[in-house]
């Protein structure tokens, strides 16, 4: 951890706050973590609490998730250009996440984690991407009204996959399947890279919103692919 050297210099950079993220994936880290970084010096700079920077995440992703939900119809019927819809999503999703990765690095450098800021943190997140799968639902929905209602379920329930893992590579019993960090492993990773998703889905939207339903079966299939290797590798592991 950081915070003793960077508590010791009150006027941290943003190259503080992003040496100590905790990565993502190759999209999150070039690009998420530095602006969660950017975030993160700012809140230091007003005096904000790490929490603060959840809360906004939270409220910006809802907002972006149920204005994509609002628009859903409209886009399908053509009142509405799917682009606008689109870019609001791109900025929406992707500002919010950027906040969430902020709000660690604030917490980190400055000395102020804690296990409810953790707690708060976690909830948030599943509030926020419960959203953004419904969002994604109900464009597909919109778009294809006879989408099957077990596929939106399955694409729900495996979407949370991410989250689930994520958390608990947190943990002190974290292990990774793939420990390799070569370039060719990490761009095969992008497809659980939570920034490079969000960004993928907000493209889709802007240009061929039709094709959504085909970005939930892709996404169902990896996620629900990677639940039964987690599966496969972690009783592998108890059985040694």
């Amino acid at each position: 951890m950081q915070s003793a050297t960077n508590l010791a210099d009150p006027r941290p950079t943003v190259a503080d706050f992003h040496r100590v993220n905790r990565g993502g994936g190759l999209f999150s880290e070039s690009i998420s973590q530095w602006l969660g970084a950017v975030f993160a010096l700012v809140a230091q700079r007003l005096g904000l609490r790490p929490t603060a920077l959840t809360i906004t995440n939270l409220v910006l992703g809802l907002a972006t998730s149920v204005t994509v939900v609002a628009l859903a119809g409209p886009v399908a019927a053509g009142d509405v250009p799917a682009w606008v819809v689109g870019v609001l999503a791109l900025i929406g999703w992707q500002v919010a996440y950027s906040l969430d990765c902020a709000d660690g690095q604030l917490a980190r450098v400055t000395g102020q984690g804690s296990a409810a800021g953790a707690r708060v943190d976690v909830l948030c997140d599943v509030a926020a991407q419960i959203a953004l799968v419904a969002a994604l639902a109900a464009t597909a929905v919109a778009q294809e009204p006879s989408t099957p209602t077990w596929l939106v379920a399955t694409f729900a329930g495996t979407w949370m996959v991410n989250l689930v893992t994520s958390v608990m590579q947190a943990g002190p019993n974290a292990a990774s399947m793939v420990t390799s960090t070569s370039l060719p492993v990490r761009l095969v990773k992008l497809v659980r890279d939570y920034g490079a998703v969000i960004f993928v889905a907000a493209l889709v939207l802007a240009v061929a919103p039709a094709l959504v339903l085909w970005v939930m079966i892709a996404f169902t299939i990896v996620n629900g692919g990677f639940l039964l290797a987690s599966v496969a590798f972690s009783a592998r592991a108890s059985l040694r």
